[in-house]
């Protein structure tokens, strides 16, 4: 009897430590976006009480404006937000800091000064990759034109790179990924197609590893990309999973050697890619925009693992949500798609904008979307579209949102709102 309630007591306090653990990880993962698709780099957001009605004044804690042209998306750390921009036509590139609470800017700091400058497509910016975030340091990489590590405290730069150059053509806009102790960079441009691997606290290189496909005879405008990898567990093992000109790949994360890869016609893809149950969802690109969905795991050749394609009309630039078994996209003339994730199988369409390009987030049950002119749209996952409603603002957007605590920070063309 002893013995029992000995360890019924054991049991109590593994379940309360357990507990304990779980809500601390909720809570820090709601006070948090470190990356441009939040701390799972998918999309979701554990946060609470997300507002579902705004306007330019209503909602709106603060405005705050955001000086020269970028893209990037807002990341947050430790009541601050961080995100990059670009002024003097691309000159002179700068990371900006605010206050969470009350927009005030913390920080405006000029890190680089380009004299030659690679064209840019009128729809792109020289500050399109976003930041990535962790505790103490900020990320900030501008492509072909550097990369840097900043600590977040005192607004000094820890270190920089300016050696890894690419022809863009377009523009940059590849965002940089977090790994243990590693910031991979991916450089996919009509010249060199290549990742690198550089030590988080010194920029020192770790490796650097090409693409390993045949582009020689491809027109030049057919051998980039703009994607940004992930890490996802593949028979137990992480992989860093990457989606460039005709080719997907999987590496390994520490030494870049690679696992296995897929051959596949598409170029520009932008969207990033997402793992379940050993099957990849990705991209393909502009032109004949595709979905492919690719059993992992088995062959180091993973061509012939296609499980399913869906080519009518899906998303290039923009990043999809996985939701339960269901996969949801909005392409770039702002149609929202959903899609049975097993079989590929679409199961509706529905208008929620004009052009798009920033990704969506999932919060609090509700799928949000965002247009190029200023509208998001709200709707509720499921086998049918169900509207819950639209916002307007003034402005539109490209960089996809932050969500922290009950907040969203919302990066127009021309300021950072906090609506709540």
């Amino acid at each position: 009897m002893q013995n029992q309630k000995i360890q019924t007591s054991y049991l109590l306090c593994i379940l309360s430590l357990l507990y304990f653990n779980y809500n601390v990880f909720a809570q820090e993962e709601t006070k948090s976006w470190t990356d441009y698709r939040g701390p799972e780099k998918n999309g979701h957001s554990a946060a609470r009480n997300i507002p579902t009605v705004w306007n330019d004044s209503t909602n709106v804690t603060w405005k705050t404006p955001i000086p020269g042209r970028g893209w990037s998306s807002p990341v947050v750390l430790n009541n601050k937000i961080w995100l990059t921009t670009a002024l003097s036509d691309g000159k002179e590139l700068r990371l900006l800091a605010m206050d969470a609470t009350t927009g005030k800017m913390l920080h405006n700091l000029k890190l680089f000064k380009v004299d030659s400058l690679q064209e840019n497509h009128p729809l792109n910016s020289y500050a399109s990759p976003s930041p990535v975030i962790e505790a103490g340091f900020v990320y900030a990489h501008f492509g072909t034109y550097g990369t840097t590590c900043v600590n977040t405290e005192s607004g000094k730069v820890v270190w920089k790179r300016t050696d890894f150059h690419c022809e863009h053509e377009v523009g940059p806009g590849s965002s940089p990924l977090l790994y243990n102790d590693l910031l991979i960079l991916t450089y996919d441009g009509t010249d060199v197609q290549f990742l690198v691997a550089l030590d988080k606290h010194t920029g020192e290189t770790i490796w650097k590893r090409t693409r390993d496909v045949d582009l020689e005879d491809m027109k030049a405008e057919s051998k980039k990309a703009f994607t940004t990898p992930i890490v996802a567990k593949i028979n137990g093992m992480n992989q860093l999973i990457s989606v460039g000109p005709h080719i997907v790949a999987g590496y390994q994360p520490q030494t870049g050697e690679r696992i296995w890869y897929a051959n596949f016609k598409g170029f520009s893809a932008s969207s990033r890619p997402l793992v379940t149950d050993n099957i990849l969802f990705f991209n393909t690109g502009f032109g004949a925009s595709t979905v492919i969905a690719l059993a992992l795991g088995g062959e180091e050749n993973a061509t012939d693992s296609i499980k399913w394609i869906n080519k009518k009309s899906t998303q290039a630039r923009s990043s999809a949500l996985l939701i339960d078994s269901l996969l949801y996209m909005v392409n770039t003339g702002g149609q929202a798609k959903c899609f049975i994730a097993k079989t590929g199988v679409e199961l509706w369409t529905a208008r929620v904008g004009t052009q798009t390009s920033a990704s969506p987030i999932y919060a609090e049950g509700k799928i949000y979307t965002f247009d190029e002119d200023g509208l998001t749209t709200i709707f509720t996952p499921g086998t049918t579209f169900h509207m819950v409603g639209e916002n307007q603002l003034p402005d539109g957007f490209m960089a996809s949102p932050a969500v922290v605590d009950s907040a969203l920070f919302l990066r127009t063309k021309s300021h950072l709102y906090r609506i709540e």
